[in-house]
């Protein structure tokens, strides 16, 4: 019954438990670059806590104890005994990497056990017990007076046992008038039932005064992850022979005592160098921090922020299978309503406009609610990035700023969930090909830090995530001569090939132009991959290059996968869709106004050349294009450099809201075909891919 209880949380717990590594990742590496701001440990500490307590209940004992190893480190920064290294912070990150992995063996069906964490706990262990400087704490106690009242034991020993904010929770119950006891029981030998008797003991204990902490947790007691004996920390107005009485009269209790806690007077303490450090530190950041900042309203304004964070945010969390399966029956009720629309316009019947008319209204609301209910943010990739940058960089001896803009932007969670390695693909790129070393950076005039600018912002339909280097560029000629080399263009080619043209050559499959194979590229199987899967999203992807003057990778991707707005044509007796996320503008071009360069039909559209394609023989419609006067025309912008073509067809049906439906495996790669829709006369109309075409 326990497997089953623990089974139900399963889901909820790994998706916790994920999001609580992603923050403790964003949060070590701002602990790395603001170690004086103690706010961050805490937090870190607070979230890895929540991450132990959740895995312990849940059984994941082995994530467990390399969290509370964890933990045992950041005790120390905490208290001020040890300074925050990078080498600390790379054995932190190593650690979150087998916690993820613990994760994801845990989704597989697996255990945590199954991936091995020893090795880690043995270096925490060794970090912890040989920090390098004085502990603070020891210096601190050695200082404080002997008056305070007790029955027994060390004062100094139980304050030491505090946290900051715990010591808190002391000054101000002492201010309002109450004592604060430390209870030390201690359950007999043959006691069987451990957790069921200190439960007891805290709820009497809980009855007569406010809890402060216990030792070991809540959490450890039910759990009987104790021995025999724990200690409870409480406030209240009642004297301690209050609670002693109380305890020992609970069956199977071997001895309890109780010691007043007083805090002593606040007295000038010894500083280590590494409380120094921090302080150093922080006045450094405050003279450089703006001077708005310290503003009533900021300051207002960070109170409620860290307010609500503190709150969180009214959310639900649902499968993704859920949405997909909300948006197809959203899909079938577009595909309904167009039927409908059309019934009622071959039957004129007037009645049925108004009715119609609600629910068009109604179901256009229904498919924008589940549209935005899959849209996230692109935080969900870029969050990821800063951590590849700071490891990959420090690998590489480079040093690197990552600049990320527009992380709000919102796209469908299905396109989030297969844009985030062709990323990752472009960053590591970014990194080894495009940002020299900081000396030759230095001799080439630039500063010795190489900036990185990830930005996503929304255009028309479309999101464009742009990710930008003040690197190298790309060395056209080498390039050229790769290619060259590789058999891939001839020598005629590359005499009269452009800069940008030579660009794009990268894109080529197979293609690098590092002379040797590392574990970050160089086996060609990266730039052509992103190229290929932005396509298959429906999105374009984009390269500009300077040699010494940077590189800039422009992705184009459509907001939602699911529903688009279309232009329906006709081509022979068929009907088809192109998204209007790929069409311009469609014209009615005059048979004289058509011109053949090279056997090329083209035509001039406002001062500027526009090159025809007859639609009808791309895709093999039968029969020959009837002789007309106009010709309709689609003008679409495709290709790297987004330029022009116009598709003659044969009419032009109108727009409509179109739901894309896969093809199957077998049709999967049909070029120039992107899926299937049905119209409201109940047939199938193909969507062409105007990229491929």
């Amino acid at each position: 019954m326990a497997d089953l209880d623990m089974n139900q949380y399963m889901g909820a717990f790994l998706d916790e438990a994920a999001d609580n590594l992603a923050h403790l990742n964003e949060l070590l590496l701002s602990a790395e670059q603001n170690q004086s701001d103690m706010d961050i440990i805490n937090e870190i500490f607070r979230v890895a806590h929540t991450f132990k307590g959740m895995s312990a209940t849940m059984g994941f004992q082995t994530m467990a104890t390399l969290t509370h190893s964890m933990e045992d480190l950041l005790g120390l920064v905490r208290s001020g005994t040890l300074l925050l290294t990078s080498d600390d912070v790379d054995v932190l990150f190593k650690c979150l990497d087998t916690l993820t992995a613990m994760v994801e063996a845990i989704r597989s069906g697996g255990a945590d056990i199954d991936v091995p964490s020893d090795e880690l706990i043995q270096i925490l262990h060794a970090r912890r017990d040989n920090p390098g400087e004085e502990p603070v704490l020891e210096k601190t106690a050695s200082m404080v007076g002997q008056d305070a009242p007790r029955e027994s034991g060390d004062v100094n020993d139980d304050i030491a046992k505090l946290s900051d904010q715990e010591r808190d929770w002391v000054a101000s119950a002492t201010d309002a008038g109450m004592q604060v006891y430390e209870l030390k029981i201690t359950l007999e030998e043959s006691c069987m039932l451990r957790a069921a008797r200190a439960f007891m003991v805290v709820t009497v204990v809980g009855d007569n005064g406010d809890i402060i902490k216990s030792e070991p947790s809540v959490e450890d007691l039910e759990k009987e992850a104790f021995d025999r004996t724990f200690s409870i920390y409480v406030a209240s107005s009642n004297p301690i022979e209050t609670f002693t009485n109380q305890i020992s009269k609970i069956g199977e209790i071997a001895e309890v005592t109780g010691t007043e806690i007083v805090l002593p007077d606040e007295a000038p303490k010894a500083e280590s160098p590494v409380a120094e450090h921090l302080e150093q530190a922080k006045l450094e950041t405050e003279k450089s921090a703006p001077a708005q900042a310290e503003s009533p309203k900021d300051a207002s304004k960070q109170a409620a922020d860290h307010k609500q964070h503190q709150v969180g945010s009214r959310t639900v969390r649902v499968d993704i299978g859920r949405l997909d399966k909300l948006m197809n029956l959203v899909g079938e009720l577009v595909i309904g309503r167009a039927r409908i629309e059309r019934l009622v316009q071959e039957s004129k019947l007037k009645a049925f406009q108004e009715p119609l008319s609600q629910l068009g209204r109604i179901s256009g609301d229904i498919q924008e609610l589940v549209t935005k209910l899959r849209m996230v943010p692109v935080s969900m990739v870029f969050d990821r990035l800063p951590r590849l940058v700071r490891d990959l960089s420090r690998q590489m001896s480079k040093d690197i700023q990552l600049v990320v803009e527009g992380a709000e932007t919102e796209l469908d969670r299905t396109v989030i969930d297969e844009i985030g390695d062709p990323m990752v693909h472009i960053l590591r790129n970014s990194l080894d090909h495009g940002i020299e070393p900081p000396d030759e950076r230095e001799r080439a005039g630039k500063p010795r830090q190489g900036t990185i600018t990830v930005a996503a912002y929304q255009e028309g339909n479309g999101v464009i995530i742009e990710v930008r280097d003040d690197g190298a560029g790309v060395n056209t000629e080498k390039v050229k001569q790769k290619a060259l080399d590789r058999g891939l263009i001839t020598h005629e080619q590359a005499a009269v090939m452009t800069e940008n043209e030579a660009v794009q050559l990268v894109m080529l499959p197979g293609f690098s132009t590092n002379d040797s194979i590392t574990e970050i590229s160089g086996r060609g199987v990266g730039t052509d991959a992103v190229k290929n899967k932005v396509e298959s999203l429906g999105g374009q992807f984009m390269m500009y290059s300077k040699f010494g003057g940077g590189t800039r990778v422009v992705i184009r991707l459509p907001l939602t996968l699911a529903i688009v707005l279309a232009l329906l044509i006709k081509v022979g007796d068929e009907t088809y869709a192109v998204s209007l996320e790929n069409v311009e503008e469609t014209l009615l071009v005059h048979k004289k106004d058509i011109k053949y360069v090279h056997g090329t039909p083209v035509t001039t559209v406002r001062g500027e050349i526009l090159p025809l394609s007859d639609l009808s023989a791309i895709i093999g419609t039968p029969g020959e294009r009837p002789d007309v006067d106009e010709n309709p025309v689609v003008v679409v912008r495709v290709g790297r450099d987004r330029s022009r073509v116009g598709f003659l067809v044969d009419a032009f049906v109108g727009q409509q809201e179109i739901v894309i439906k896969p093809l199957g495996k077998l049709l999967l790669k049909v070029k120039g075909i992107a899926g299937a829709t049905i119209l409201g006369d109940g047939n199938v109309a193909l969507i062409l891919d105007a990229a491929s075409l």
